[in-house]
């Protein structure tokens, strides 16, 4: 099978369990993904989010680096909406001469989290697209003359920069990341529109010439009919506040929680299924080849909604098992 897999982790926290346990588990996936052939280990960002350890990826991704030795590491994404370019340029670039050729840096535009956390986080009022446009610019040594930052340079300029990925789910992300000369990855596993996705392929293939990166939610079992039974009390709840972009949350709660935190005196709650690949091993493959041969997509990174430990070790080698990998 002409395709690389890849992981996405948030760092999940048990029932019952603490954050330190998630986080070792996150490590021990990495090194799992590392030994059975997966070409990148992405980790999340998510803020004031109860059950998800993972707030700030370049920390978690550096301790990951540290403790692997061939396998890309990275953010999936660093919220950049939050954080000064230049600083974000500074980190990764250090991450990428600490671990020459192994360092991503994926950006995303949400917020990671609900609104509170996003006002703790937020500081001035730049916009994401002058940020990323600014973050580029540090990173490529070509902010343009007149720029009021153009006399902030970079100490470190790494030989092998990390790799830059805009991850989005439209195709005016896929637009600007190739405007800047980024990798593109559909964020399918948070937007499953087919026409979405078609349109965001089409519109980055024809700037670049290559197809993006394809997130996907997924979820392997032994058959069919225990990977549905696991699936089948997973809900996405979508709020819907009057004159903002819809926001999906994994549970009722948490939805109401955004809601109230958003300042909003009405908004609407859709509950729905996940945009999800369900099936055994060989039938996600068959899924993915699919896609491959549809799209010309040439990596898929696996996000998977499992939680225990022992489940998600399952499911990574169970689809290890079921793949040729393509050379490095």
């Amino acid at each position: 099978m002409s395709y690389r897999l890849s992981l996405l982790d948030k760092s999940p926290i048990p029932a019952g369990r603490q954050a330190a346990e998630a986080l070792a588990s996150t490590l021990a996936l990495a090194q799992l993904a590392e030994q059975r052939g997966y070409h990148r280990f992405w980790v999340a960002e998510h803020h004031g989010a109860e059950g998800l350890a993972s707030v700030a990826p370049e920390v978690l991704a550096a301790y990951l680096l540290a403790r692997t030795s061939r396998i890309r590491i990275g953010s999936g994404g660093v919220m950049l909406q939050h954080y000064a370019p230049y600083k974000v340029a500074e980190v990764f670039s250090l991450l990428a001469t600490l671990a020459p050729g192994r360092v991503d840096l994926g950006v995303g535009k949400g917020p990671g989290g609900l609104p509170l956390s996003t006002r703790a986080l937020r500081g001035d009022a730049q916009g994401f697209n002058e940020r990323f446009a600014e973050l580029d610019g540090f990173l490529t040594g070509r902010l343009p003359e007149g720029h009021p930052h153009a006399g902030a340079v970079l100490a470190l300029r790494p030989a092998e920069p990390a790799q830059r990925i805009l991850l989005g789910a439209s195709a005016d992300s896929a637009d600007l990341a190739a405007r800047h000369g980024w990798q593109f990855c559909y964020a399918g596993h948070l937007n499953g529109d087919d026409a979405k996705l078609r349109d965001s392929f089409a519109r980055y293939r024809a700037a670049t010439g290559h197809a993006p990166l394809l997130a996907l939610h997924v979820l392997a079992a032994p058959s069919r009919a225990e990977a549905e039974r696991r699936a089948a009390d997973l809900r996405v709840f979508k709020v819907h506040l009057p004159g903002a972009p819809s926001v999906n949350l994994t549970s009722r709660a948490g939805a109401e929680a955004y809601a109230r935190q958003s300042g909003a005196t009405s908004w609407r709650i859709e509950e729905t299924r996940p945009s999800l690949l369900t099936g055994t091993p060989d039938e996600i493959h068959a899924a993915l080849g699919a896609l491959h041969r549809e799209h010309g997509i040439g990596e898929f990174i696996l996000d998977t909604p499992v939680t225990d430990f022992a489940e998600r070790r399952a499911l990574v080698e169970s689809l290890a098992e079921a793949h040729q990998p393509v050379p490095a």
